[in-house]
């Protein structure tokens, strides 16, 4: 029986605590460390999940030679440097998404990850949830036809606060890189990187962007229609239209969800999945079957796709 791969977890937020807390459902993970910036949170974070390894820097962290594997769970500012100790330390990385601030950053630690020959992952946990892996194999063998759109909206009502993460340019905010990503990660998955691109982008007082509408044009023909907001509370669903038959996801289509198969006469089959947790388990158990396996990338979130990704949505900023 192969042995659990031991996290070291940097950063104690939301989502570092949803991690933790889903590791919970598999026998391929635990989690040995977390690091904070301080002690105090570093030893609630621990004593909350029973973690022995707790430390106030993430050099200590990355050193630790219980840790085999780094989760990067902090502001998207401090992904790059993060994931960047992690490597130079020689510790395969999970990076939470959005992966980096800009394409470049992102480049540069798909660099480094290839030269040190350390496995890598976007922690784009969509990917590896049950319903996704079903709308994938259905798409694969041929159920909806060649694909010709995919719509899908994503919104949350975040009331402004210039302080917070979400309005401050300086930790990262803006619906892009929180919620929009989701959205272009999907697009990517079901017909790669946009061959041309429209967009209508409305600012926060601070300068993030506080709702974004874009229109991607792919080289078979296909169209996405992908909508954005921190002002509302949108319904979150998605649909993949193809020549034979659609797909409508049930909000929220990027967490563990149901789905509909609905032919072109309008039948109906409807799908649904059982799972524990939020889901975040997925993803570690992928990272674990890569690193056990000696693969550098998972063949589910490849690398070049994750710059690509971010690619995408520098070009959709930069039209603001």
């Amino acid at each position: 029986m192969t042995a659990p791969l031991r996290w070291g977890i940097i950063g104690t937020g939301g989502i570092a605590h949803t991690f933790a807390r889903d590791l919970a459902f598999i026998d391929s993970g635990v989690a040995v460390a977390v690091g904070s910036r301080s002690i105090e949170s570093a030893n609630a974070f621990a004593d909350e999940f029973d973690i022995a390894g707790r430390y106030d820097s993430y050099e200590e962290l990355v050193n630790d030679p219980e840790v085999e594997a780094v989760y990067v769970a902090t502001p998207h500012p401090m992904h790059f440097d993060n994931a960047m100790l992690a490597l130079e330390q020689g510790k395969p990385v999970l990076v939470e998404k959005a992966f980096t601030v800009t394409a470049d950053q992102a480049s540069k630690l798909v660099e480094v990850a290839a030269k040190k020959k350390l496995f890598m992952m976007e922690a784009m946990w969509t990917r590896f949830l049950p319903h996704v892996i079903a709308i994938r194999e259905l798409i694969a063998d041929g159920s909806i036809g060649e694909i010709v759109s995919f719509e899908a909206d994503n919104g949350e009502r975040f009331e402004y606060d210039s302080s917070s993460r979400f309005f401050n340019p300086d930790l990262g905010g803006g619906a892009m890189l929180d919620l929009g990503v989701y959205l272009i990660s999907f697009a990517s998955m079901l017909l790669g990187p946009p061959t041309k691109m429209m967009a209508m982008i409305d600012p926060a007082p601070t300068g993030v962007d506080m709702a974004d509408s874009m229109i991607f044009g792919y080289a078979n023909g296909a169209h996405a229609l992908l909508n954005t907001t921190m002002a509302a509370r949108t319904s979150i669903r998605a649909s993949i239209s193809g020549a034979k038959a659609r797909i409508e996801i049930e909000g929220d289509f990027y967490a563990p969800s149901a789905f509909s198969l609905i032919t072109r006469d309008g039948v109906a089959r409807r799908f649904e999945f059982a799972t524990e947790g939020r889901g975040l388990h997925y993803e570690a158990a992928e990272v674990a079957r890569c690193v056990r396996s000696g693969l550098l990338e998972s063949p589910l979130m490849p690398l070049h796709e994750t710059v690509e990704i971010m690619t995408t949505m520098e070009s959709v900023l930069a039209t603001r």
